[in-house]
């Protein structure tokens, strides 16, 4: 096969930095209300569980990409999965699906920053909206070199910050962790969510083109960045807990443990969660741009546009929860990766071989994915209790 080229070239940081990035956002501030019905149990074993369930499926979505040169989801569809008189109507129509769940998805980050910047500076819900749409959607339009760098400064942040709100938590008196199983309802919703935190599907052929191809080096990044994106969720998750207890609300954990702790610590937590939403913004629109790009042919710029301002007008005019954009946005997109998996299977046997999976790739593993994906989507609409 030939080098893959895209846009620009990633280092392995950036790369990596942008699997992290596009998994730290409205999903990982919402683990902790769903864990607070959980015990520490099941917490651990979900997270295990969800890190295995997704480096497996985000491998076989680098193949699939690397295999039609590093494209989006809609061209490998429309290349390996539909055919026949309904293969232009199909293609759109899963176009139309996977553009509904990114603006669905970014909407949540526009309103995560809006509540706060409501509670940090007492802004009106339209001003914060408006005020983040103004700088993340400045960084996208520069392109993928640009992201990448932002998501690499962004990630080392946001891991600092994380130890310092840690070692903060752990100065306070601390609250019981929860205990006794709770039923299978609140584990399958905590794996939905865990599962959608931990998914960078979007981005992965980002890594594929910007690594131009270089199997070892994108099974390493995204290997990592899911690894860093698992430490994060857990160590976000246990200082929440230890920190609020009971009390989680759904409006995004650190918004909670700032109002708890209070003073510089107030500051550092909507510092974190202003960069996690930043990076999660950046890589999905980014990801949308070129997902509408490659599918009309408008161009860069225009396509970035096409994929921002239906995300400001739905954070603008639609009234939902934090938790619940995120929890509708992840039951979406999830479900996408059962026609990702079908694709994969016609894409691996069309080509012969398997660069990035190998035999992890074959029909027992995919059918496992599959149910895995399944599994998440029903616990993304589970209520918990």
């Amino acid at each position: 096969m030939s080098a893959i080229h895209g846009e620009s070239k990633l280092s392995f940081a950036e790369a990596t930095s942008i699997i992290v990035g596009h998994g730290v956002g409205s999903g990982i501030l919402a683990v902790p209300y769903l864990a607070a019905h959980n015990s520490l149990r099941e917490i651990l074993l979900i997270l295990l569980i969800t890190y295995v369930f997704n480096l497996l499926l985000h491998l076989i979505i680098a193949e699939l990409s690397y295999n039609n040169g590093g494209a989006q989801f809609i061209s490998c569809f429309n290349r390996e999965l539909f055919s026949g008189k309904l293969k232009k109507v199909l293609t759109w129509l899963a176009f139309g699906l996977l553009g509904l769940s990114v603006l669905v998805n970014v909407s949540g980050f526009l309103t995560g920053a809006a509540a706060v910047f409501r509670s940090w500076f007492g802004l009106s819900d339209t001003l914060g909206i408006l005020l983040f749409y103004v700088v993340g959607a400045g960084v996208v339009l520069f392109g993928l070199k640009l992201v990448g760098i932002c998501e690499k400064y962004a990630v080392a942040a946001m891991i600092g910050v994380i130890v310092i709100l840690f070692a903060a938590t752990l100065m306070k008196p601390l609250n019981a962790l929860p205990s006794g199983f709770k039923g299978f309802g609140n584990a399958i919703a905590l794996l939905g969510m865990v599962s959608f935190s931990l998914s960078a599907v979007m981005s992965t052929p980002q890594v594929v083109k910007g690594l131009e191809g270089d199997a070892k080096r994108i099974r390493g990044a995204i290997a990592l960045g899911l690894g860093i994106n698992l430490c994060l969720i857990f160590l976000v998750t246990l200082m929440t807990l230890l920190g609020v207890g009971k009390d989680v609300t759904e409006n995004g954990a650190l918004v909670d443990l700032a109002g708890k702790l209070g003073g510089w610590v107030s500051i550092v937590g909507y510092v974190f969660t202003l960069l996690a939403l930043a990076t999660s913004f950046w890589a999905n629109t980014l990801n949308l741009r070129d997902i509408i790009h490659e599918q009309t042919k408008w161009g860069l710029k225009p396509s970035w546009l096409a994929a921002s301002l239906p995300c400001l007008a739905l954070a603008l005019f639609t009234l939902a929860s934090f938790v619940s954009f995120t929890r509708y946005a992840s039951a979406i997109q999830v479900v996408t990766g059962l026609g990702i998996i079908a694709a994969y299977y016609l894409s691996r046997k069309r080509v012969g071989k398997s660069e990035l999976v190998g035999r992890f790739g074959t029909l027992p593993f995919l059918i496992a994915v599959a149910l895995g994906s399944l599994l998440a989507t029903v616990g993304a609409m589970m209520p918990v209790k």
